[in-house]
């Protein structure tokens, strides 16, 4: 299925996309969705970003086809985190998007299906949300956040703090290849660390910046660390530093053409169109 989606040249664009996946009976496009929730971050093509928009655009335009793959899924997949990627967005969008459409079909099903009832148990309202008191009602709540913790839970939590600053390079290399499937508290443990060091120690987050682009050199992972973690520790208070580490670091200077930074001040935008030059990307 991973090889469908990258040779197909129907996936070349948006609406390419659309047409032929639309005509795809509802099992094959079910584990086409599971194969692109193993897929890590490092690992997407322009093909499987194309299959990728297509499923978070499907619960707005076809609510039918779109839960029918749901029940597909739950039906015919076996991996249960594979399975709770449905609440990520996709349940969730159907509901807000097109709930009206779809409630009685969820209710009348979840009669006979603990699968979808377990499912239901993830999905999260505001207090005076539409069709929050119908979904409570047939929600298992209780079990869905018991595999949602286990899930959740890391087998060996990261403590940033006893990290030295390679050991963080290769953590954040580790945690942001994964796909949101496989992330668990440590990817969001690795986030706040990185808040905290932009915020309080911003030198220290740029060795990081340049620890890390000397062992990553994927693409997709350095477009993840421009516009990220170096295009947020960008400011008056460290564009010095950042133009001493661009005069003696390629890669850095590279980097830099990633960042956008059209909100800057004028002075501040100066000095980095400086260095940036035409380097963007």
């Amino acid at each position: 299925m991973l090889a469908l989606i990258a040779a197909a040249p129907e996936l070349a664009t948006p609406d390419d996309t659309e047409i032929f996946l639309d005509a795809m009976p509802i099992a094959e496009l079910a584990s086409m969705w599971g194969v692109l929730q193993r897929l890590s971050r490092r690992d997407r093509t322009g093909a499987t970003w194309s299959a990728i928009l297509y499923f978070d655009h499907l619960p707005h335009k076809r609510p039918d086809r779109a839960l029918d793959l749901a029940l597909e899924v739950l039906r015919s997949e076996v991996d249960k985190p594979t399975v709770m990627q449905l609440n990520d967005k996709f349940m969730l969008s159907l509901l807000y998007a097109q709930g009206a459409s779809v409630i009685g079909r969820i209710e009348a099903e979840a009669k006979q299906n603990a699968g979808l009832r377990w499912l239901l148990g993830g999905i999260y309202f505001g207090p005076d949300e539409p069709f929050k008191r119908r979904i409570e009602a047939i929600a298992d709540s209780k079990g869905w956040r018991a595999d949602d913790l286990a899930r959740r839970t890391p087998k060996h939590p990261l403590d940033c703090e006893a990290m030295s600053v390679p050991e963080l390079a290769g953590a954040w290399v580790e945690q942001y290849s994964k796909s949101e499937r496989d992330r668990d508290d440590n990817f969001f443990a690795m986030m706040d660390y990185e808040r905290d060091l932009r915020e309080e120690y911003p030198d220290k987050a740029i060795d990081l910046i340049v620890e890390i682009l000397k062992i990553e050199t994927n693409p997709v992972m350095l477009s993840l660390l421009a516009a990220g973690p170096l295009e947020d520790v960008i400011s008056m208070e460290t564009i010095d530093r950042i133009e001493r580490e661009a005069c003696t670091n390629k890669r850095f200077h590279d980097l830099l053409g990633g960042v956008w930074y059209y909100r800057a001040s004028d002075e501040l935008k100066a000095r980095l169109d400086a260095l940036v030059g035409q380097n963007r990307w």
